[in-house]
């Protein structure tokens, strides 16, 4: 007697292997999975219009920066004394200051001193308060305890009267102002990234690489760095608007480049003297001051607030 050949019915033939994923259940490729979020997290961007605008300004402020002479048929030198405070119209969109020189020209080519000095401190402030933070939250023990002091010296001064200590020993400059503004902000970056680092450490996947023999440099640059940037990146989209506001504040204090640099915060200061008379001399440079530093706000919350999805 044979034994009849089993019958394959299609509930069968649909059923997986073991140990192997339904296709319905397959995960998307990586590079798919990734390029899903990158289309999903811009359509939500779409949706706020604020944060469009945001970015927006930042990406004029950016041009601006790198390409002023696209934006103006003005140079930030040119002067008729003729048109001295000539008011904003269809040919100096900002008006004239007392020299007659083109306000819109000289707020366009002053963001490249602004920008670059506020990248310069944001860069300092970030690789070396980063690494700092990582030798005190890695370390333990003592060294973190003395980094640490450290740092709350710092962070008891005022950072805007700290940066003017610095500018006034290194000496009045733009470049001078940006290494002045980063040094200030170096407690700021350690004190987050030793924050991360410490809760990072404490995971069961550094646990597991410890058990499986994974040395301190392996667990330090495979694992706790990669885990605990996304925090410390999230504060430097947040120092760039106070950075910008940093460095333009001294500017305006006189400890920057000096006239007739087209700096922001000196072409407010410049204009605060006719300010109740010409008030676009000051106000329109501020605002657009004011634009810039409340995008980049905007637009570093909306990252905090993805981060922590």
């Amino acid at each position: 007697m044979t034994t009849p050949p089993s019958v394959r019915t299609p509930a069968t033939e649909a059923r997986p292997a073991p140990g192997t994923r339904p296709v319905s259940e397959a995960r998307p490729a990586p590079g798919t999975r990734h390029a899903s979020e990158l289309l999903r997290g811009i359509g939500e961007s779409a949706r706020q219009p604020v944060l469009v605008a945001s970015w927006l300004v930042v990406l004029l402020a950016v041009g601006w920066a790198v390409a002023p002479a696209l934006f103006t048929s003005y140079g930030p030198y040119d002067g008729d004394t003729s048109a001295s405070f000539a008011p904003p119209s269809a040919e100096h969109w900002f008006g004239t200051d007392r020299l007659g020189r083109d306000l819109f020209a000289r707020t366009v080519y002053g963001a490249h001193t602004t920008l670059s000095a506020t990248l310069l401190a944001v860069l300092i402030a970030f690789g070396i308060g980063t690494a700092v933070g990582l030798v005190a939250g890695f370390g333990g023990g003592a060294v973190d305890t003395a980094v640490m002091r450290v740092a709350d010296v710092f962070l008891a001064i005022p950072s805007l009267l700290l940066a003017m200590v610095v500018v006034s020993v290194l000496g009045y400059s733009t470049r001078n102002i940006a290494l002045a503004v980063g040094i200030s902000s170096i407690a700021s970056f350690a004190r987050v990234m030793r924050a991360q680092v410490l809760t990072v450490v404490t995971q069961d996947y550094v646990r597991a690489a410890y058990g499986l023999g994974v040395g301190r440099a392996g667990v330090l640059f495979r694992h706790v760095v990669p885990n605990a940037l996304s925090a410390v990146v999230a504060l430097a989209a947040l120092e760039v608007g106070t950075a910008v506001l940093a460095v333009a504040s001294l500017g305006f204090l006189g400890y920057g480049a000096p006239p007739p640099e087209p700096e922001w915060g000196l072409l407010v200061a410049e204009g605060r003297d006719y300010v109740a008379a010409y008030p676009w001399t000051s106000v329109l440079p501020g605002a657009a001051l004011a634009l810039v530093v409340i995008a980049t706000h905007r637009i570093s919350t909306a990252y905090r607030k993805e981060n922590r999805r």
